[in-house]
C-alpha cells in the first residue's frame, strides 16, 4: 500500500533561516519573529516546566534515570538564549529520555563489555546494549538537531556559540 505523499511536515523547500531572510530584505513581507541572545544577567524568562515524573524514574538496576537533569540543562540553556518558549516540552522531555538512554546504555556497556554469549549456541555475539546505544543516539542527535534549529531559525544573527548537546 502507498504511502500517499510525502509526510506531514517533510514536503517541500525548507524554511530559511532567519538570518538569511533578514539580509534578503525579508521577501515574503511576513512579520518575522525574532529572538535576540540578551544579557544573561538582565534576561528574566518564564518558570521552567517541571519535567515529568518518568525522566527521573528509578530504573530495573537501581540507577536513577538522568532524563530530569538533562531536561534542567537543556532548558537552562534554551532559557539563557531567550528561546525556551520556542521549544515544546514534549520535545525537550523526548530528548532528554534519549539522551539518558543512551548514556544508560553505554553505562552498562562499560561494565559488560562489547560482547555477550548467544543463548543457543553460547558464541561471542554483539551486546545487544551496543545496538541499543547506537540507536538511542540516533534519536537523540535527530532530537537536538530539531532544537537546534529552532534557535538557528530564529536568532537574527549567525549563531556559533556553545552547544551544550
Amino acid at each position: 500500500m502507498g504511502r500517499r505523499g510525502p509526510a506531514p511536515g517533510q514536503g517541500g523547500r525548507p524554511s530559511k533561516p532567519l538570518a538569511e531572510k533578514v539580509l534578503d530584505g525579508n521577501p515574503g513581507k511576513r512579520k518575522l519573529t525574532v529572538v535576540e541572545f540578551p544579557n544573561a544577567a538582565e534576561f528574566q524568562g518564564a518558570e521552567m516546566p517541571q519535567p515529568s515524573a518518568l525522566l527521573s524514574a528509578e530504573q530495573k538496576d537501581g540507577t536513577i534515570l538522568q532524563a530530569g537533569e538533562i531536561y534542567k540543562t537543556t532548558w537552562s540553556w534554551l532559557d539563557k538564549r531567550g528561546c525556551a518558549s520556542l521549544i515544546s516540552p514534549q520535545v525537550l522531555e523526548r530528548y532528554s529520555m534519549m539522551a539518558a538512554r543512551w548514556i544508560h546504555c553505554e553505562e552498562i556497556i562499560t561494565k559488560t563489555g562489547y560482547l555477550a554469549k548467544h543463548p543457543t549456541t553460547s558464541m561471542a555475539i554483539q551486546s545487544p546494549y551496543v545496538a541499543m546505544s547506537q540507536n538511542y543516539m540516533a534519536q537523540t542527535n535527530r532530537l537536538w538537531f530539531e532544537i537546534y534549529q529552532i534557535v538557528k531559525e530564529n536568532c537574527a544573527a549567525d549563531y556559533n556559540d556553545v552547544n551544550p548537546q
